[in-house]
């Protein structure tokens, strides 16, 4: 399966690729240099450290080559009155009246911590499209699902903010 990604998430991905490279990466090698001459290895903690830097950072980077490579590119725009990619929208909960605000946005960016959820999340699903004041059913899986109602729809000037999230 392909993640899908805004073409934003995918300039974001290259900006943090080029910082990767150009300054975490020369970084972590002097760091794993200067832990060298320390001396004997196997007991040189400072070493053990520098190299595990040093490879989380190779890591990210293949794994954000890797995304970019293999992704779904989608268009964040949708119609003024429709729930869209990064869009923040206010949900009511159908079966206890709870209020919350959310923002779609796709799997990269999603931190439910934050309220980011994903576009591919089953209430991610269920909003987008959907218009200010209408109900939405949010299909968990077969058999659970829940009924909210769109209360306010703001559509996002500028996504620059956003972080891609790391693992």
């Amino acid at each position: 399966m392909y993640d899908e990604l805004t073409a934003g998430d995918i300039r974001k991905m290259q900006e943090e690729i080029e910082y990767r490279k150009l300054v975490v990466r020369p970084q972590a090698l002097e760091e794993v240099k200067t832990a060298r001459a320390h001396g004997d290895l196997s007991e040189n903690f400072e070493y053990h450290a520098a190299k595990k830097v040093k490879n989380q950072n190779e890591s990210r980077i293949r794994y954000l080559e890797k995304m970019i490579k293999t992704a779904r590119v989608i268009s964040d725009s949708s119609a003024d009155d429709e729930v869209g990619i990064n869009n923040t929208v206010t949900v009511e909960f159908m079966d206890d009246g709870s209020v919350e605000t959310y923002r779609i946005v796709t799997t990269v960016r999603g931190n439910s911590l934050e309220n980011l959820i994903s576009n591919e999340s089953p209430l991610g699903k269920a909003l987008l499209g959907k218009k200010e004041g209408q109900k939405a059913h949010v299909k968990v899986n077969e058999n659970v699902g829940y009924d909210v109602r769109i209360l306010k729809l703001e559509k996002t000037v500028n996504e620059d903010e956003d972080k891609i999230r790391s693992f």
